[in-house]
């Protein structure tokens, strides 16, 4: 008799468990002559020397399909248990398999062009209204080029700029303050990587979401990097961030330029860059429009109604308040 463990650390030992510990008794159900104690990502076994390996072998087949699909299913168990190879969920449009198995792909014709951009370039400007999936698509192009150990770290930022509200006014430190801000990245990872996994990632900085003005300095090395809303970045800020590309590094950029932010005698460093840079080979750039928004409809008839209220010579907010002001004055 022997005493063998088994180390299941590329992933959420929650998915790989199962609801309940399903699954874990299911495999301890189909090793009967194995002692068996699971705790966190350590799983100790002890019986002969030939079924413990044969567990392990098990064990690690399941894991390396549970990193791929992050989920694990009664029927993958007893085919790995068998000997057998279980059916491959083969989708070529798919770019990972989320939380719980959710297949994140490209859902519309451009959002397709971005996954097939990215492959070809080393930096991506992705352009487009909200809601057409620019940013959400760009972090799970990072998250399964860091799957596949293409990189060694993601990192995500954003300018911190106001739309309307002031850091001062917010409560907590400075990270308190600037969270929120980064918060839609937060959402689109916690849909891509199990809760566990993304704390660990979090505190070893193997992902790091940071604001723009945290890049100064560095180079960034076997990563890739993601820049969302970047219509609101200066021209030094977008010049400084382009230039910290480094070795086996990519860069997404994303932004909208109907929603600059910035104060209106500062020129947005996004509209600046895609003029600079536009005849430099390397450079990959996708625009969406009003087809690929993916949010609820109504969003799509949002923009639509912005847009012809735009055509049709509207003053804008801040000016139409302003030459109220001054009548009633």
């Amino acid at each position: 008799m022997i005493e063998r463990i088994v180390i299941i650390d590329r992933v959420d030992p929650v998915s790989f468990y199962g609801v309940n510990n399903s699954n874990i008794t299911l495999i301890r159900n189909l090793f009967p002559k194995l002692r068996m104690a699971a705790r966190g990502s350590v799983i100790k076994v002890i019986g002969e020397d030939a079924e413990t390996a044969a567990f392990e072998k098990a064990v690690k087949e399941l894991e390396d399909y549970c990193v791929k699909y992050n989920s694990l299913n009664e029927d993958v168990i007893l085919s790995v248990v068998k000997g057998e190879h279980p059916q491959e969920l083969k989708r070529d449009d798919v770019i990972i398999y989320g939380v719980n198995g959710k297949p994140i792909q490209g859902r519309t014709p451009n959002q397709q062009l971005l996954v097939e951009t990215f492959a070809k370039n080393d930096l991506t400007f992705a352009l487009g209204p909200a809601g057409t999936g620019k940013t959400y698509v760009a972090i799970a192009l990072a998250v399964r080029a860091l799957k596949n150990k293409e990189v060694r770290k993601i990192i995500l930022s954003r300018p911190a700029v106001e739309a309307g509200e002031k850091l001062g006014f917010l409560p907590g430190d400075m990270k308190d303050k600037i969270d929120p801000y980064l918060q839609p990245l937060y959402d689109a990872l916690e849909d891509m990587i199990p809760a566990v996994k993304l704390k660990e990632y979090m505190e070893t900085n193997v992902i790091q979401i940071a604001p723009l003005a945290f890049m100064r300095g560095r180079t960034l090395n076997d990563a890739v990097i993601v820049l969302d809303e970047a219509q609101n970045t200066t021209t030094h800020q977008i010049k400084m961030f382009l230039t910290r590309l480094g070795m086996n590094a990519k860069m997404i950029v994303t932004g909208d330029a109907t929603q600059i932010d910035l104060p209106r005698s500062t020129t947005s460093g996004l509209i600046q860059a895609l003029r600079v840079l536009r005849n430099v080979k390397g450079i990959g750039r996708v625009e969406f429009g009003k087809k690929d928004i993916v949010r609820h409809a109504l969003v799509q008839r949002i923009v639509e109604a912005y847009e012809q209220w735009d055509k049709e010579g509207h003053p804008a907010a801040d000016d139409a308040v302003a030459a109220d002001g001054k009548e009633r004055g």
